[in-house]
């Protein structure tokens, strides 16, 4: 869905999406989309062999998308794997199917430049998100919203996302990316996407990745990193109500 003869001025993104049965949210993220101004997006949509009448949406917008696929999957992350081994972007952006993208998604796009630099920014949704500036310690802490962040192609030439993790596998991947120094991190204060609190990844549980957790950030970010993480964890988990972990 590139927008005139200006790939070469503007690079491109590849927005990829994972559906299964979304039938009745998939049009309002589509038009999201093609409503942007950023002149060079390809668009890619794997499927999960929808029963809703997805496929037939994906026939509709078909001009818009520049590859699909609905085949049997092993979950969401699987799904986007598939999905970055489809992609021809030089930078990577993750999207929900019952997400839209903002106006303020385009103001980003023009500002990727380095191709070493992860790019981030806000989601808003109809309650509070983490947003704002992730360090390191801050990433070990809480999640940050997978559809803030402008990835490079080059971070999935050395990581993808672990399907064993079904809800989580996005902070995984992030961790791994805040703990390596191949990679710089840059925040822009605007807000890019609006995200759905009901999705699939704000209401299931990855006890695994739970499990994993800090052996993940031992791994990426050191043991310095990993004691303070258990010491903060510890305390904060002490506490009535606490939804650290």
């Amino acid at each position: 869905m590139e927008k005139g003869n200006t790939h070469i001025e503007h690079p491109r993104l590849s927005i990829i999406i994972a559906t299964y049965n979304a039938a009745n949210v998939l049009p309002a993220c589509i038009d999201s989309i093609v409503a942007q101004i950023y002149p060079s997006i390809e668009l890619i949509i794997v499927d999960a062999q929808s029963t809703d009448g997805t496929t037939a949406i994906l026939q509709q917008y078909n001009k818009h998308i520049g590859k699909w696929i609905s085949e049997p999957d092993e979950g969401i992350y699987d799904a986007l794997n598939k999905g970055v081994a489809m992609a021809t972007g030089k930078w990577l952006y993750f999207l929900g199917a019952d997400d839209r993208l903002l106006p303020g998604f385009s103001q980003m796009a023009f500002q990727l430049k380095k191709a070493n630099t992860i790019y981030y920014g806000n989601t808003v949704a109809d309650e509070p998100l983490f947003t704002g500036k992730f360090s390191a310690y801050r990433m070990a802490k809480y999640v940050i919203n997978h559809q803030s962040i402008f990835y490079p192609a080059a971070v999935f030439k050395k990581y993808k996302y672990n399907i064993n993790y079904k809800v989580f596998a996005d902070y995984a991947l992030n961790l791994q990316c805040w703990g390596d120094k191949d990679f710089d991190k840059k925040y822009i204060d605007i807000n890019v996407a609006w995200y759905n609190l009901t999705g699939f990844s704000a209401v299931a549980q990855d006890e695994a990745f739970k499990r994993d957790k800090p052996e993940i950030i031992k791994k990426s970010m050191g043991w310095v990193m990993y004691l303070r993480f258990l010491y903060k964890r510890r305390k904060e988990q002490s506490r009535p109500g606490s939804n650290f972990f």
